[in-house]
């Protein structure tokens, strides 16, 4: 039982680091990106071709890629995000669905259907593994990801809370119009949001392809995790987001010692029961990240 715990906190730092781009960014725009997955998916294969065809270092294809990320997340809001969120919340919603069935065949004509995997580029660490009392192995890479998580975490939670461009952001995601009265950028300081929960995604794709195998229509299934890790721990903080992944992960464990088929379905239902406790009278609410609540 003691082995299964925690294997099952080590899976909750891969789904943390899943689903902490996908919160902040519904916490400063309020939109849900649906392109979130592939986002997730296009790095980790930015990730191979610098490492395996360029012989890159994979640690320094993931700064490469975080790089890249961040830019590409300063695209889409100038020329996608910040004209669908003109028309209402549905909109966005539309255009990150349109995204990610475009980049899912896009990587699919460019990659084929092949499955991937990161793992042979780091070894004998692949493999590797500690050895806790009573017998108990985990996974180097499992630790590793755990860590990053966490290290995530604080650095984002420093960047908002110590840093002006984090005073920026909070201003900008509670009130856009009295922020721009303020003589605050909204619009750059949004897509400089929108780059840094892009640039999380690499941490995301690095921990996927090292830990499994990835083809170029996996990212709903990336996507269904971190909403669900969201949905369970709510916004208040970053912390809740990587409680909610706990939660996640240890109910899909307990579902797996119960039947071969009940990891994924008590996950889900443990999803679907933090959505009935967060229903209220005027609809369901999800606490926001920087202190504003938002509604659907």
């Amino acid at each position: 039982m003691t082995s299964q715990l925690i294997n099952a906190i080590l899976l909750g730092g891969y789904y943390t680091v899943l689903a902490i781009g996908l919160a902040f960014m519904y916490s400063v725009m309020n939109v849900i990106n649906l392109a979130h997955g592939a986002l997730i998916i296009l790095a980790a294969f930015g990730l191979l071709v610098l490492s395996s065809i360029f012989a890159i270092p994979l640690y320094l294809a993931i700064v490469i890629m975080i790089c890249v990320m961040f830019g590409l997340g300063l695209f889409l809001h100038r020329f996608v995000l910040s004209k669908a969120s003109q028309g209402g919340e549905l909109l966005p919603l539309l255009a990150t669905f349109g995204m990610a069935i475009i980049l899912d065949n896009l990587m699919f004509q460019a990659f084929g259907a092949d499955s991937n995997s990161l793992a042979p580029l780091v070894g004998d660490l692949s493999w590797a593994s500690f050895e806790l009392p009573g017998n108990i192995y985990i996974g180097q890479i499992s630790v590793y990801i755990l860590m990053a998580a966490i290290a995530t975490i604080i650095a984002l939670e420093w960047l908002l809370n110590r840093t002006d461009l984090g005073r920026r952001i909070q201003a900008t995601s509670q009130d856009r119009a009295t922020a721009s009265l303020l003589g605050i950028d909204t619009g750059r300081t949004l897509a400089i949001a929108t780059g840094i929960a892009l640039a999380t995604g690499v941490l995301a794709a690095a921990a996927l392809g090292l830990r499994s195998a990835w083809g170029p229509y996996d990212g709903s299934a990336q996507l269904l995790f971190a909403f669900e890790a969201v949905v369970i721990g709510g916004l208040g903080s970053m912390w809740r987001v990587m409680a909610g992944a706990m939660i996640l992960a240890i109910a899909q464990s307990i579902g797996a010692m119960i039947h071969p088929q009940g990891f994924l379905i008590c996950g889900h239902l443990a999803f679907l029961a933090a959505v009935f406790i967060r229903l209220g009278g005027n609809g369901f609410s999800l606490p926001g990240l920087l202190g504003k609540g938002a509604q659907t």
